[in-house]
């Protein structure tokens, strides 16, 4: 699919990719449904929780060292700018640089909802810029402005001389979207639009673009890209706006997370001809030498990947096996986001723990070239299957697949959904860490991390005999989709 610079507004993932946020089968049945196009999403009579695409898209920007975001909506509209601001400082400090990021709202009243407010939304520009001083603006819209139709766009462009700073409109209503993750494509455009460049004339670079969550093994992938004279750049915590004008001159790009940089690769790869990395990501011992491999020949230095690969896996291949003699046979259920819950499942098959039911916290159909996700390729091309259904992040639904399935272990990325399997007697391990599998070393500590949940359940057991649940034995006994109707 063409993607469109000139414009502020993108289309949602629904829209866009055909994502979906409801759907119970099986992995096949997704996958080749996705493949001929006939998959269609479920819509729910009920609903119990969700997330909004805003803080998904907001979190990203603040995450930019010396810039303003600018949310323009109400005062309770920019309660997630404290996380973001928290996040943004704790890990420039955790890195030993400094940031002085800011996130300000601009409080509209019931009175601006009515009147609308752009005259304040020009004046709280003008005041950031001069009081902070910022490297790029990042001016947000609301649910609130995008009710009544603020044209902030219009704003951004009258001022765009004065504050003679990278300034861009984001335009991340909450409502916009039931794919959270629109707001990682929300911030991947705005940063293609206004930020980046195009690469200077005879420059020539052996960066490559690295799109991950928050850089925790940023040292360890540095030493590691050594070894293929490549330098990462890592995308967006504690990027500066300097580094981000010069995506265009990588090599290629990577992410940790499908869902999280196919945007932006894909722009990168159609704007500026750089190679957007296709293919399995990196967890697990099979994804991390495949996605080493495809790295090597994209930019010619396969041999040195090889060399490395071999290295490696005579240190830590026996080791996991050794653990994996033990998992072999265990159950496991999965709550994540799409990016890691078919990339999960298939490391729990390498480690020989059979995967009983998937639940993907969205699902995207195709990507932006139009392949099926790499994940799931891979999957079906290996004919492994399980039950699988797309939850939106419901609980209800989760704990009715807990109570059923009674799996040995419960794997999820989101604490909340951890803490209720706790509740449930349910040994659970939570994946919170974007490189809690990356490559061999990090492969062999999450076996071992899985091994112990297993063996040690006292905890969950204790904690299960006094927690009283809100389900009843009439939800238990229920089909998981039965707040599920096939959508038109």
């Amino acid at each position: 699919m063409a993607i469109n610079l000139s414009n502020s507004n993108i289309a949602t993932r629904e829209n866009r990719i055909g994502s979906i946020t409801g759907y119970v089968g099986s992995l096949k049945d997704l996958a080749e449904k996705s493949e001929c196009g006939t998959l269609k999403g479920c819509s729910r009579c009920f609903s119990q929780s969700s997330t909004c695409l805003s803080m998904c898209g907001l979190s990203q920007l603040a995450a930019i060292r010396d810039v303003a975001i600018i949310h323009h909506g109400p005062a309770g509209c920019s309660v997630s700018g404290a996380g973001s601001y928290y996040m943004s400082r704790v890990m420039a400090k955790k890195r030993g640089v400094t940031s002085n990021t800011i996130y300000v709202g601009t409080d509209m009243n019931e009175n601006d909802t009515i009147f609308g407010s752009t005259e304040t939304l020009r004046k709280v520009i003008l005041e950031v810029n001069k009081r902070y001083s910022p490297k790029a603006i990042f001016v947000s819209s609301s649910c609130a402005t995008g009710i009544i139709g603020e044209d902030i766009d219009s704003i951004v462009d009258e001022v765009r001389d004065e504050v003679g700073v990278p300034i861009v409109a984001v335009h991340c209503e909450g409502f916009k979207s039931r794919i959270w993750a629109t707001g990682f494509d929300i911030s991947d455009h705005a940063v293609l639009q206004e930020i980046v460049q195009p690469p200077r004339e005879g420059v020539k670079s052996n960066k490559i673009n690295f799109k991950n969550f928050f850089e925790s093994a940023r040292p360890e992938i540095i030493e590691m890209f050594k070894n293929f004279d490549l330098e990462p750049v890592f995308l967006y915590c504690n990027s500066t706006v300097e580094e981000l004008s010069h995506l265009s001159e990588s090599v290629a790009t990577t992410c940790i997370c499908g869902t999280l940089g196919n945007y932006i690769g894909n722009a990168l790869e159609e704007k500026y001809g750089v190679p957007y990395i296709r293919s399995i990501n990196q967890c697990g011992i099979k994804g991390f030498e495949a996605w080493l491999r495809e790295i090597g020949r994209v930019t010619g230095r396969l041999d040195k990947v090889e060399k490395y690969i071999e290295e490696q896996r005579a240190i830590y291949l026996p080791q996991i096996e050794e653990v994996k003699k033990q998992l072999e046979g265990h159950t496991a259920v999965l709550g994540m986001g799409p990016g890691y819950t078919f990339e999960v499942s298939r490391v729990l098959d390498e480690l020989g723990l059979k995967v009983v039911w998937a639940l993907a916290w969205h699902y995207d159909k195709k990507y932006e070239n139009g392949d099926v996700p790499p994940s799931m390729k891979y999957l079906l091309e290996n004919d492994i299957d399980f039950e699988a259904s797309v939850a939106d992040q419901q609980n209800y639904e989760v704990m009715n697949i807990l109570k059923k399935y009674n799996p040995d272990v419960y794997f999820s990325r989101h604490p909340g959904s951890t803490v209720w399997a706790i509740k449930n007697g349910t040994p659970a391990v939570y994946v919170a860490d974007e490189y809690t599998m990356f490559g061999y070393k990090h492969t062999l500590e999450f076996a071992k991390n899985i091994l112990d949940a297993i063996n040690n359940r006292s905890f969950e057991e204790n904690l299960a005999k006094r927690s009283k649940l809100p389900y009843t034995d009439w939800w238990y006994e229920q089909n998981v989709d039965t707040f599920l109707e096939e959508a038109n």
